[in-house]
């Protein structure tokens, strides 16, 4: 840390620092209410997701079991793009999830199960699940990231910089106090002296 210097001009420094601080630790505090309540809601959406994916596989193991087929799903579709557009929250940049997009292959109608089209459907459901839980985990990741730098930044202003702008004050105006005291006594003294030498001219 730089030495500080007791002067008129790092007085003002140390006043218009400590009134930016003031002024930024508001702003901080909201952005960290606003980061905390953007991460329940993503985590609110991660679980959301992962019933309605526990619910769908419930749904399907109810009636596919009734079936003896085998039919390899994952060589009829796959997943061939995930969309997304971007977000802002805060000030944070995030990916917001759009949809899964797939490719679906062409299967015989007469030598497949009667359940392959609602199978089909099911994939592709379970996987868009999949991809826009792994969105959202990205979101909370980001999120995390600036709630952390945006506390450390809390930290930094409440408890180091504006202390040490107080601080640098009080040092600063005893100083120019003592000095303005000091000035006042060596303008009697002097005026005093001026005073005897007049005085003894006169005699």
């Amino acid at each position: 840390m730089a030495k500080l210097k007791l002067t008129k001009t790092s007085l003002k420094k140390q006043r218009d620092d400590l009134k930016r601080f003031q002024r930024f630790l508001p702003t901080l505090e909201l952005k960290k209410e606003q980061l905390i309540v953007e991460m329940r809601r993503v985590e609110f959406e991660y679980d959301k997701k992962i019933n309605e994916e526990l619910s769908l596989r419930d749904d399907v193991n109810k009636w596919v079991e009734l079936f003896a087929e085998s039919v390899e799903m994952d060589n009829l579709v796959s997943l061939t793009d995930v969309v997304t557009k971007q977000g802002n929250i805060a000030g944070v940049y995030i990916p917001v999830f759009i949809e899964a997009k797939f490719d679906v292959k062409e299967y015989d109608l007469l030598n497949t199960p009667l359940w392959i089209d609602r199978g089909v459907e099911v994939v592709q459901q379970l996987a868009a699940f999949q991809a826009e839980r792994e969105i959202l985990s990205k979101q909370k990741d980001l999120l995390q990231h600036e709630l952390r730098l945006t506390i450390q930044r809390i930290n930094l202003f409440d408890k180091v910089k504006i202390p040490e702008c107080r601080e640098s004050i009080r040092k600063i105006r005893i100083y120019l106090g003592d000095q303005d005291a000091n000035a006042v006594a060596r303008g009697k003294i002097a005026k005093t002296k001026l005073e005897d030498v007049q005085i003894g001219t006169y005699v």
